[in-house]
């Protein structure tokens, strides 16, 4: 996982929405994908959450009750780690990664997912380790699934 660290400050943005713009291009930085989700800390404090569109900026959205339960305002400045949340396609073994790889349909789908969609795709292929060709079909009828986008199986 590739850390970025900064320091921002939290905006209000279109509609009220209260968000930390992020001063760098995640598609670089990590991976190109269509979302990211992300985990990290803000001045210490636990955070995640997608990172979304906040009219020009790009932005960790924050909502109210974290705000409130961590003592954060519109204007303040905070120290900020963010990282790319879950299991990465680069983490993953190498007969996942190339199935995804060879259909980036497929492969650009599970970047979208969330975590918990991720992780139980993964638990389900692992579950095979004493048995190859029973991980082969799984990891088959994933790469199916998620073309046909289908966040669990």
């Amino acid at each position: 996982m590739r850390w970025q660290r900064f320091t921002g400050t939290i905006m209000t943005g279109p509609g009220g929405r209260v968000y930390l713009p992020v001063p760098f291009d995640p598609d670089k930085a990590w991976t190109p994908k269509d979302t990211h989700h992300i985990t990290g800390t803000l001045n210490g404090c636990k955070v995640r959450g997608p990172l979304a569109r906040f009219g020009a900026d790009l932005g960790l959205g924050l909502g109210e009750a974290w705000r409130r339960d961590n003592g954060f305002e519109a204007g303040d400045q905070v120290d900020a780690e963010l990282a790319p949340e879950g299991p990465q396609q680069q983490d993953l073994a190498d007969d996942i990664v190339a199935a995804l790889a060879a259909s980036p349909k497929a492969g650009a789908f599970f970047d979208s997912l969330a975590t918990f969609y991720r992780k139980g795709y993964l638990r389900w292929i692992n579950a095979t380790t004493r048995r190859p060709d029973v991980r082969a079909a799984r990891i088959a009828e994933m790469i199916t699934l998620l073309e046909q986008g289908k966040k669990q199986r």
